[in-house]
């Protein structure tokens, strides 16, 4: 996700390139460890409710459109190697900066979003891994204190590191390898429904169709995160050659994970009970092996997993916010920095503020369910800024650069463009109101922030111009 401002000021234009310290290997485990992470801990019984047993379904789907998107970051990333995003790409093709900070602004929204989703589903993998009968309301206090240490960790400065990213992929991964490998051994042994895999069960209130297109607006959250890998472009080695490569191969090893995690859930646990559960995966791994002391881990397993993408999301939404109000696009205040730990302390206050606030509105509507309900709000962002990506493709085919380049062709960003479009129209997509509700009010207010900022910066242009006194 682009989380950088498509431009700079021209006193930062004359600063060193960032070190080239990236090779295939470490892009690897950058893409892999950001793609995994709390949609597939999280939203895999939500998936299921969705389409019953046949819940690998939307995360093929989704796999198939996210790797149609990433053919067109491809193409860009490798004609325009420079780390912005999907922000200096509309930047680009459009040139409107209205346009332009609404995809900066709709990508750090979906952080928030998606940083609030895994603050939820943190509190409640705690809560089953000590055994704790945890309320709606006990859980709420949990994710509000886990956001609270976020933004602590984020205020004191925490980098993040290409060794530490190594290590969370490894803990991430283990974690789902583990829930393979027990389901595997249960499904042996005889124990498991795997009929279930095979079984549609939809709403009676939706067909096949509607039902899966839901279901994929759920399961595109755990598959985004390979767009985030396009802001390393300035630090990796000859992008031109080793990003396709690794892009596609990060994609693959990740979606054949998410399809066997999903119908191995769905073999060992009944439908019903893994949609109830927020800890899906551990209800999984707790039915397949109840005596093994394995099982007990997994929890912790998936807190360490979606702590580590809370904590990325809201570092990169804070230092976004911080970004625009740098280039002025957002009010001034928002660019402050603490004196001694240089950190951008006013964006991670107002960040946390707004995850606070949207925790606490999904959580105390008993009609929602809090992970799926954001989880959906940041697909329905991401793959708005998608089809935008989509399109910057086809302007920009007119602009030569004189490297080669990955090239998308011609169909492909067409098809991503209207399926992207096709997963966020209600009517097509079956999302609940509620999500359009929230996207809304979060870029409503961009919008009235960019409006302060702009009426600020227009009343001190005028006050600045030197008054007529000539005689009228």
């Amino acid at each position: 996700m682009s989380r950088t401002s498509p431009s700079s000021p021209p006193s930062l234009a004359a600063q060193p390139e960032l070190k080239r310290v990236m090779g295939p290997g470490l892009l690897l485990l950058f893409i892999v460890g950001d793609i995994l992470g709390t949609g597939i801990y999280a939203l895999t019984g939500q998936v299921a409710g969705e389409v019953g047993g046949a819940a690998w379904l939307p995360f093929v789907v989704a796999f198939v459109v996210a790797s149609i998107t990433a053919c067109s970051y491809l193409e860009l990333v490798t004609k325009y190697p420079q780390a912005a995003g999907a922000a200096l790409y509309v930047h680009k093709a459009f040139g409107k900066h209205f346009l332009t900070f609404l995809v900066c602004f709709a990508v750090m929204c979906s952080g928030i979003t998606s940083a609030s989703a895994a603050s939820r589903a943190f509190a409640a993998n705690l809560a089953t891994g000590f055994g704790l009968e945890a309320g709606d309301e006990l859980i709420l206090l949990i994710a509000l204190g886990f956001m609270g240490l976020v933004m602590l960790v984020n205020l004191r400065g925490v980098a993040e590191s290409l060794k530490v990213n190594v290590l969370l992929t490894a803990v991430e991964l283990s974690g789902l390898l583990l829930v393979i490998l027990i389901s595997g051994w249960f499904i042996a042994g005889g124990d498991a429904d795997f009929s279930r895999t095979v079984v549609f069960e939809t709403g009676s209130d939706k067909g096949v169709v509607l039902a899966v297109s839901t279901a994929t607006s759920l399961a595109f959250f755990a598959m985004v995160g390979f767009e985030d890998s396009v802001n390393m472009a300035e630090e990796t080695k000859d992008p031109a050659r080793i990003f396709p490569r690794m892009m596609f191969t990060g994609l693959g090893i990740t979606g054949l994970i998410y399809v066997l995690v999903s119908i191995c859930a769905v073999a060992v646990v009944p439908v019903g009970d893994l949609a109830s559960s927020e800890t899906p995966l551990a209800t999984v791994v707790q039915t397949a092996a109840p005596d093994f002391p394995i099982a007990d881990l997994l929890p912790f397993i998936s807190m360490f997993a979606v702590a580590n993408s809370a904590l990325i999301n809201m570092m990169m939404a804070s230092r976004l916010l911080y970004g625009m109000s740098r280039q002025g696009v957002l009010p001034p205040f928002l660019a402050k920095t603490h004196p001694i730990r240089r950190t951008p302390h006013a964006a991670i206050l107002f960040t946390t503020a707004v995850a606070f606030g949207l925790v606490a509105y999904v959580s105390l509507n008993p009609d929602s369910s809090v992970v799926a309900l954001l989880g959906g709000t940041t697909s329905l962002l991401l793959l708005t800024v998608f089809v935008s990506v989509h399109l910057a493709v086809l302007v920009l085919r007119k602009d030569k650069v004189d490297r080669p380049h990955f090239r998308a062709g011609r169909v492909l960003p067409v098809v991503g463009a209207v399926t992207c479009l096709y997963l966020v129209l209600p009517w097509s997509s079956g999302r609940p109101a509620d999500q359009y509700s929230i996207a809304g009010v979060l870029l409503l207010a961009g919008v009235a922030l960019w409006a302060v900022s702009w009426a600020s910066r227009r009343g001190a242009s005028e006050a600045d111009q030197p008054e007529d006194h000539s005689p009228r």
